[in-house]
């Protein structure tokens, strides 16, 4: 084999590494006038872009639609045409080979591109960095779990294997300060006696707003509080209201609140149900002193003039009796979510509409009951029976209870409120 091929394969071997430092000076006053110009910007740029991934400095590299310039530059250097193509074409062996054989740089095109643009950050460094001060950005999810809640080793787990601290975190500074703040709050969860959210926030964080909806802290540990006590999926305001709830947390406990009658199990309720008197229980009352008794059957209604008649009509004769008021509460939702634990069995009837059904659909995605006189036979003996009753209009939806229900309710086409069927339902409750 000749010298010169001997030498053309040693070329080629020693161009294939990426030296992080030069062994050889290289003659940077040359190097500059053969390679730093501007139209060969370029030709640079790719080097060290596979030098950052480690790729062999091999092979060849592409411009499209070069400028006269950018041609002339190459021909300079490699001393002769480049070609009349489309495309100019360089390949990295003989740029190699062109800068070791003058001297210009001894260890080839890596080590005058480092020499001529500055250190090379390899990718690999970079993501290994990332992930390291990623891994040290979760260190408050493992000593939450090892020091203080064990029963969140599966949350902590999940949270970290979706993404959901990347995603809201973004970077790992910021994931460790939020995972540091969230661990701070569920070692401290659940709360009893409850507390107002804002209270707790403010006294936990210094900021009674830290915990406002829709922010990344709020997310983290109200997802936290599903997994400490075993609350259910769902979404919406008032959910969230249960959810933080669950955990002794009180978003406006004042304010949100469920009619009963009959039910009996605090000092209020007995007091309400002596004295055959509807009682007003707030979210913060049920959290503090829900009732210690739970009847075998509640009966559940949408409307408050059921709950209100049949105070009058049946005074301390009436069976537990709850009313939603409409869409359901966090206060009613937390009541009946408690009856339902402890035993009873909820029987609801509500209006025979279309809002009527997605209040009932609501209730059924977060708590079971039976229909009580809510079936497609009860609306059509209804609708026989009334004979003024109002045209169905809306948008139609479903009932899981019952799927013919919504069926009856398009063919006969009008609605029957609760206050029309009232003598049944009376009657039902006075048995």
């Amino acid at each position: 084999m000749s010298e010169r091929g001997t030498n053309e394969r040693q070329d080629i071997r020693e161009c294939t590494s990426t030296p992080r430092q030069p062994t050889a000076p290289v003659d940077r006053d040359r190097l500059t006038r053969l390679l730093g110009g501007a139209d060969l910007a370029w030709l640079i740029d790719r080097v060290r872009h596979r030098m950052a991934r480690d790729e062999h400095l091999t092979g060849s590299v592409t411009l499209t639609a070069p400028t006269s310039a950018q041609r002339a530059a190459v021909e300079r250097l490699l001393g002769r045409a480049p070609g009349a193509g489309r495309g100019l074409s360089v390949r990295l062996e003989a740029v190699d080979a062109v800068l070791r054989r003058s001297g210009v740089s001894p260890d080839g095109l890596g080590a005058a591109v480092t020499a001529l643009t500055g250190p090379v950050t390899r990718l690999a460094d970079v993501r290994e960095r990332e992930e390291r001060a990623w891994r040290e950005a979760y260190t408050p999810l493992d000593e939450l779990v090892r020091t203080d809640r064990p029963q969140l080793d599966d949350w902590a787990e999940r949270v970290v294997s979706d993404g959901l601290v990347r995603r809201l975190a973004r970077t790992p500074q910021v994931a460790k300060n939020l995972l540091d703040n969230a661990a701070q709050a569920l070692r401290r969860l659940p709360v009893d006696p409850a507390v107002s959210l804002p209270v707790f926030s403010g006294a936990t964080f210094g900021d009674a707003h830290a915990l406002d909806d829709g922010s990344p802290l709020a997310t983290l540990v109200l997802s936290g509080i599903r997994a400490l006590t075993g609350f259910p999926d769902g979404s919406g305001a008032e959910w969230r209201r249960e959810a933080w709830a669950s955990a002794g947390l009180l978003r406006d406990a004042l304010s949100a609140t469920v009619l009963t009658l009959g039910l009996r199990g605090s000092p209020a309720l007995d007091w309400s149900a002596d004295e055959s008197e509807p009682a007003v229980l707030t979210l913060r009352q049920l959290i503090r002193h829900p009732p210690r008794t739970a009847p075998a059957v509640v009966r559940v209604c949408e409307n408050p003039a059921v709950l209100a008649t049949a105070a009058d009509a049946l005074g301390t004769a009436c069976p537990p009796l709850v009313c939603l008021q409409g869409q359901p509460s966090a206060a009613a939702l937390t009541l009946l979510r408690h009856l339902h634990t402890q035993g009873s069995t909820l029987r609801y009837h509500g209006d025979f509409d279309w809002g009527g059904l997605r209040i009932a659909s609501a209730l059924l995605r977060r708590i079971p009951w039976h229909p009580w006189r809510y079936t497609a036979a009860d609306y059509r003996s209804a609708v026989a029976a009334a004979s003024l009753a109002p045209r169905l209009t809306g948008t139609p939806t479903t009932a899981a209870w019952d799927p013919d229900l919504p069926a009856a309710l398009t063919e006969l086409g009008v609605r029957i409120e609760e206050e029309t069927v009232l003598d049944d339902l009376l009657a039902d409750l006075g048995h």
